[in-house]
């Protein structure tokens, strides 16, 4: 009672409405507003859905708690396919109808998000046959690793690079928002954050993997392996927007191992095929082939105890 009363008291009142003619003043100097008069940006929820269900259908039973039985997988598939066509359509949609690609006509958008839409899933048995190098490559680079089965159901870097495969086919047809809304989603459940734009060959395993980051322009050989902390980053980008569609990450060649918090940087710098860079290395510039790139020996002391309290003055 106390809170209502306090409410619709004259003064707050009076604050209240001073604060939203000001917040309508932000929206029409600014904008930012989505759903407003008909027009809509691709629903996050909508598309976050939309990748669970591609994920079923690209790895059957490994995201669904729903037990199938032999006799139901094509129906179950059928069905699985028909609900993301229809559903990816209107997100295509509206994200063409938002950003048409160069040369068409936004009276065209819904003729071009149905072809987009099945070009898509024309794609998928190939995305499904890279994904299964990657599970190969995880299982046969990680001694802890049970089975192929294990790899799928419990390493996220199956899920983040999946959702990546998955994006990366609709960033090639210059889809905009929805590749990056997939592997921003698959970057919050994972703690990987590869970019739709960056082009991946096969056999790709990224170990542990929490905090990797691939930059949009990366180029990635077959058979390569990371681990956890790994960037592909860009120089300074102060530039901004004059930098875009520049090649500004690393190419890293076929066989090329990348040990864990190392940064390479820069869209000029190519490691050479068969190369391992060291953990926290901190590389700008080209390595030739069959290089190894490691950081100058760092000295550790090792020390008992009770004399390092002492001489550090302070408690261990």
């Amino acid at each position: 009672m106390f809170v209502r009363g306090l409410l619709d008291s004259p003064v707050v009142q009076k604050t209240l409405t001073e604060l939203t003619e000001r917040l309508l003043a932000s929206y029409r100097q600014t904008g930012g507003i989505n759903h407003l008069d008909g027009k809509n940006l691709p629903s996050r929820h909508a598309i976050a859905l939309i990748v669970q269900d591609v994920l079923r259908v690209l790895c059957p039973g490994f995201f669904s708690d729903r037990v199938i039985h032999s006799s139901e997988v094509a129906l179950e598939t059928a069905t699985l396919m028909d609900s993301v066509a229809g559903r990816l359509e209107r997100e295509i949609f509206k994200s063409l109808d938002y950003a048409p690609p160069a040369g068409t006509n936004r009276a065209l958008a819904g003729t071009l998000a149905r072809q987009i839409t099945f070009e898509f899933l024309e794609e998928l048995p190939t995305v499904r046959d890279l994904l299964g190098t990657d599970v190969e490559a995880a299982y046969n680079g990680d001694p802890a690793a049970l089975s192929q089965d294990e790899v799928i159901v419990a390493y996220p870097c199956i899920e983040a690079i999946a959702v990546q495969r998955i994006a990366h086919v609709l960033y090639r047809k210059d889809v905009v928002l929805i590749p990056r809304i997939m592997t921003e989603w698959a970057h919050g459940r994972t703690g990987m954050d590869l970019h739709p734009g960056a082009r991946i060959g096969s056999h790709f395993f990224i170990d542990h993997g929490t905090g990797t980051v691939i930059g949009e322009t990366s180029i990635i050989g077959n058979r390569v392996k990371m681990y956890q902390g790994v960037g592909l980053v860009a120089r300074s980008l102060s530039a901004g927007q004059a930098l875009r569609g520049q090649k500004r990450h690393p190419t890293l060649e076929d066989r090329v191992t990348v040990y864990a918090g190392a940064t390479i940087m820069g869209g000029d710098t190519v490691v050479g095929a068969g190369s391992t860079i060291g953990a926290s290395v901190f590389l700008t510039h080209s390595v030739p082939p069959n290089s190894l790139v490691v950081n100058e020996e760092v000295r550790v002391k090792v020390m008992e105890k009770k004399r390092a309290s002492a001489a550090l003055d302070f408690q261990i």
